[in-house]
């Protein structure tokens, strides 16, 4: 499964009303280090794919969005279970340390 782009109106659907873990990437285009962090999106979704979701949603056309859950730095990672957030990670970080993230959060460890 590949990253999907969201917007406000489908955040409550595809994030809050999936059956799967999902893991949201908050972002802007101007942002350097949010711009390294796409790879890892694309590596999540690959390596998890099938119990995870993994979605980005730029935070200054998605205002709603953004402002319900706070985003005051980016990246800013999310991960929901049950339309409940569940874990929450700001700044850019290694593949190791996403890696880490998710397992910590109930993902099983690549092998």
């Amino acid at each position: 499964m590949s990253v999907i782009n969201l917007n406000d109106t489908e955040f409550q659907a595809q994030v809050l009303e999936s059956s799967t873990i999902v893991l949201v990437d908050f972002w802007a285009p101007w942002c350097g280090p949010c711009r390294l962090m796409s790879p890892l999106m694309d590596w999540a979704a690959k390596t998890y794919r099938g119990s995870l979701k993994v979605a980005k949603i730029e935070i200054d056309n998605n205002k709603s969005t953004r402002d319900s859950y706070s985003i005051k730095g980016i990246p800013t990672l999310i991960l929901f279970k049950a339309g409940k957030e569940i874990a929450r990670r700001e700044g850019a970080i290694s593949q190791a340390q996403l890696e880490e993230f998710l397992v910590s959060n109930g993902l099983g460890k690549v092998i």
